[in-house]
């Protein structure tokens, strides 16, 4: 196919990838923006043009290094999975089995489980156990379209440990093609070994935890599970004071099983985001509003522990809070691997359009990590993150369930997956 003959000096760079007779949702602003009969620049790792076809300000096609001929598929942005608890050892199939004889989250973490078990197995797996079962993960995640994902230590609750799921981390960021985030969750739950002692761990992770996270960069934000059975209002303000003293930004667990007015208080922070949130009450959405906090929607957790609190769409719609959505991976509450499979729930049991919740998946999860200005939308200049769909319509990404239509992943520019 011969494109229009347009001056090569309109074009700053030559085009690296360039991808013709496709049609682009490029989610800008969050809506689907859709572009039929398009094409997609790529000049080394930024999106450097699109639009339509015909529009292509290009001499030729032959002029790209490389051409690929879509046929009339979908390109979307690279799913951003912002809350992840990727990084575990052990398996908790056995609690799955307890809640489907009626144990609640609470009764299993009072008998040692929750939490707590996947602790000891993690304790005692080795660094390149870690690894290992992070890689695999990963790949999952990059065959479902993930290019960016946020992961929370959280799993030591000692400093030797919860440094080693953090370099574990670091090493999957530098070993994968996917951007990682990483997140120092060390107040995630109360160890065993600090039973009745709730304020003595609080200040093992303000004393000692928190400056080793900083001085060794591992982490870029610190999170705090907020909730009756973790940690308690103040002491989660005493963990984001001491984080934000050392340059930290801050998110939080909040209001999964009740309301903590965490999220205020998350908001007083001015923390990038506010996750789960079931149990949000009017003033707490409000404060979140005021300090553009986002909100990361887990319908994975929602789901497994069969919850029948919403969060409340309504309240993020009226004050035109970002809603982001993400798998939440974890062994315990959420061992879901796949966005589609949270797209299709959060549409089902929450109540969210197929566009909110594709906009939760791309923009808004970058916003949720701070990364909206480079991720999540396909604008020239940001990160070349985008997925080819064998799709129909965008919306089949939250209707088909079960199915993940993949066919290329491109992750800064470079063709990372391709299905045999």
């Amino acid at each position: 196919m011969t494109l229009p003959e347009i001056p090569i000096n309109l074009f700053p760079k030559a085009i690296d990838l360039l991808f013709i007779n496709c049609h682009l949702a490029t989610m800008k602003d969050g809506v689907y923006n859709m572009i039929k009969n398009a094409a997609l620049g790529v000049t080394e790792d930024k999106i450097s043009w699109t639009g339509k076809l015909s529009d292509l300000p290009h001499a030729t096609e032959t002029l790209a290094t490389q051409v690929i001929d879509c046929q009339n598929q979908w390109i979307l942005p690279g799913f951003v999975d912002c809350h992840t608890h990727l990084v575990w050892a052990g398996s908790r199939s056995h609690e799955f089995e307890m809640r489907l004889s009626g144990a609640s989250y609470e009764e299993i973490a009072g008998k040692g489980g929750g939490i707590r078990s996947t602790v000891s197995a993690t304790r005692s797996a080795t660094q390149e156990e870690l690894l290992a079962v992070g890689s695999k993960r990963m790949d999952i995640f990059l065959k479902q379209g993930i290019t960016c994902a946020e992961i929370k230590s959280g799993y030591g609750l000692d400093l030797d440990t919860e440094l080693k799921i953090l370099s574990v981390i670091n090493r999957l960021n530098q070993n994968c093609p996917q951007h990682i985030e990483p997140t120092f969750l060390g107040a995630h739950s109360l160890p065993l070994e600090y039973q009745n002692r709730p304020d003595d761990y609080v200040n093992l992770v303000i004393k000692e935890m928190l400056p080793k996270v900083k001085d060794q960069t591992i982490a870029t934000a610190v999170d705090v599970f907020c909730e009756h059975i973790a940690f308690s209002r103040d002491q989660t303000q005493k963990i984001f004071m001491a984080a934000k003293d050392l340059g930290l930004r801050v998110k939080l667990h909040a209001e999964q099983l009740s309301d903590m007015d965490g999220a205020a208080l998350a908001a007083e922070f001015n923390a990038l985001s506010c996750d789960h949130l079931e149990y949000l009450s009017f003033h707490g959405a409000q404060k979140m509003a005021q300090n553009n906090v986002t909100a990361v929607l887990l319908p994975g957790a929602f789901y497994y522990l069969r919850q029948t609190q919403k969060p409340p769409v309504h309240l993020f719609r009226k004050f035109k809070i970002p809603m982001a959505v993400s798998t939440d991976l974890n062994p315990g509450t959420s061992p879901v691997h796949a966005m589609t499979f949270v797209l299709n729930m959060a549409c089902l049991l929450f109540g969210l359009t197929c566009e909110e919740a594709l906009a939760g998946a791309t923009l808004n999860g970058a916003r949720a990590l701070g990364l909206d200005h480079k991720k999540g939308s396909l604008e020239v200049g940001k990160d070349a993150d985008l997925v080819v769909w064998d799709i129909n319509t965008p919306a089949d990404l939250c209707y088909l369930a079960g199915h993940t239509p993949v066919e290329m992943v491109v992750i800064s520019g470079k063709i990372q997956y391709q299905p045999v």
